[in-house]
């Protein structure tokens, strides 16, 4: 696929004018002959990935955006779209390709494509038809970027990180699922919502799947450094456990009800992945509850499972998971979160 083209030549029989416009100061040095510029690509070019690749674009994270489709005039149609917003967003490169030689040298590749389950399909039966469909993505990938490091959004996130994991031979810390990250900003609001205050001063997590067994760490919430549960048995105030799970009910539906009243999800997966590339690029060294490699973490010993922990991110992808405090229910809630993951990748057959 030909992408615009962003040199300056405009001038006769393609005349690279910039050397004319720009004239050089004196005693001037050449630029340097390696390029630090950092390149982010996006596979999938759907509601997500476009809604991802739009805030990363708006927030300045990357100097070049690649984005590929398998549908051309799609692809093509959205990198247009994009690049007529230059003039409005920070200078960045914007290019689209069908193929992966436009991956070539990404820091960071963000997957979201993946099979849409029918009708009546067994969970299974898709799980197996994104194994064939990131079999054919993620191998080409990791050859055009070795050094990079891989995110996976598609769903099932924690399975199908898995399966990246194994298909690219990348290490551990460098092939990353987008988690519980989203969820946690979900926890966040709910709890800002109900003391009225900004959903920045809660610091709370949800870990374990991307899915129906997630856990919530009531224990280790806190709210401007005051952790909230142990406050109230101090002050005596009595709440009622009930009133907790509700809380976590809306976070795991929530986004069943996003896709109910408008059909998808999209800003709010964009936002989430964007402050964790943020993250990784500008190797910011937060902590975020993404999806990670997590034997030998909580007691979580057997197999090879991928669910979301509170993990730091920076250049070179997770640079640890943070040791939080769970109380015992929580650890067995996890438990129980990381058996379910492993019974499904032990049906995957890789």
């Amino acid at each position: 696929m030909q992408k615009t083209p962003s040199s300056s030549t405009l001038g006769p029989e393609g005349l690279d004018i910039a050397q004319s416009f720009f004239k050089p100061i004196q005693g001037a040095s050449p630029p340097p002959s390696t390029s630090r510029n950092t390149k982010i690509s996006v596979v999938g070019v759907g509601n997500v990935g476009m809604a991802i690749a739009q805030t990363i674009l708006t927030q300045g994270i990357a100097d070049e955006i690649a984005l590929v489709d398998v549908n051309a005039d799609k692809l093509r149609g959205e990198m247009l779209d994009l690049q007529h917003a230059a003039a409005f967003l920070p200078r960045t490169k914007i290019s689209s390709s069908v193929d992966y030689s436009n991956t070539v040298g990404s820091d960071l590749v963000i997957v979201t494509a993946g099979a849409r389950q029918i009708p009546g399909e067994s969970r299974l039966n898709l799980l197996q038809r994104n194994l064939a469909l990131f079999s054919k993505v993620i191998p080409p990938l990791a050859a055009k970027s070795p050094d990079a490091i891989l995110m996976i959004v598609s769903n099932p996130v924690d399975v199908l990180t898995y399966v990246a994991w194994k298909l690219s031979g990348f290490p551990s810390n460098r092939v990353i699922g987008s988690g519980t990250n989203l969820d946690s900003s979900r926890f966040r609001f709910l709890i800002a919502d109900h003391l009225d205050l900004n959903a920045q001063d809660v610091q709370a997590y949800i870990v374990g799947e991307h899915g129906d067994s997630s856990v919530a760490l009531w224990s280790s919430i806190s709210v401007g450094g005051v952790p909230i549960l142990s406050f109230l048995e101090r002050q005596q105030i009595t709440y009622e456990k009930q009133t907790l799970e509700k809380i976590h009910k809306e976070v795991v539906e929530g986004a069943y009800e996003v896709i109910s009243l408008k059909g998808y999800t999209s800003w709010a997966i964009g936002y989430s992945v964007a402050s964790l590339a943020r993250a990784i690029l500008r190797d910011q060294r937060s902590i975020h509850p993404v999806s990670v490699l997590a034997k030998g973490f909580y007691g979580i010993d057997g197999g090879e499972p991928f669910l979301s922990l509170p993990a730091q991110l920076g250049r070179s992808g997770v640079l640890g998971v943070t040791n939080v405090h769970l109380t015992e229910e929580e650890a067995k809630q996890l438990q129980e979160s990381a058996k379910t993951i492993l019974e499904v990748q032990a049906q995957l057959g890789i």
